[in-house]
């Protein structure tokens, strides 16, 4: 934006130093038809006045293009943001059911741990039946 903003700058300058230069041509009546009739006024001003006419629907136009972009940007990023809230409490109860099924998984394991055990305690207890 910086080079652009130069360039514009730039040509500003120069037609407005152009325009202090040849101020008295810019100045000069001249015979100006407008179709249907003839008027006699400085052809210079009013084509640097519909110049800046211009310049300034262009700006006008430019700001309303930037408030867009931001209202656009902003409603954009309000729904981001609550798509992300969404998102993190679907991970969150994820999370959640995730944590559940692993201490399921840990008692059935300690249970069948536990069962082992006594099975294995029974079974040392039959070998030391029989070896008596």
């Amino acid at each position: 934006m910086g080079v652009v903003a130069a360039v514009l700058f730039v040509v500003a300058l120069s037609m407005s130093v152009l325009a202090a230069l040849n101020w008295a041509l810019l100045a000069a009546p001249t015979a100006i038809s407008l179709g249907l009739t003839e008027v006699h006024a400085p052809l210079g001003l009013i084509m640097l006045g519909l110049t800046a006419v211009m310049a300034v629907f262009f700006f006008a136009y430019v700001i309303f293009l930037q408030g867009s972009i931001l209202f656009e940007t902003r409603r954009h990023t309000k729904e981001m943001q609550s798509q992300r809230e969404l998102a993190d409490k679907a991970e969150a109860s994820r999370f959640t059911e995730l944590r559940g099924f692993l201490q399921a998984q840990e008692s059935a394991q300690t249970a069948r741990h536990a069962e082992r055990h006594d099975a294995l305690l029974a079974r040392i207890g039959q070998l030391e039946d029989r070896l008596a």
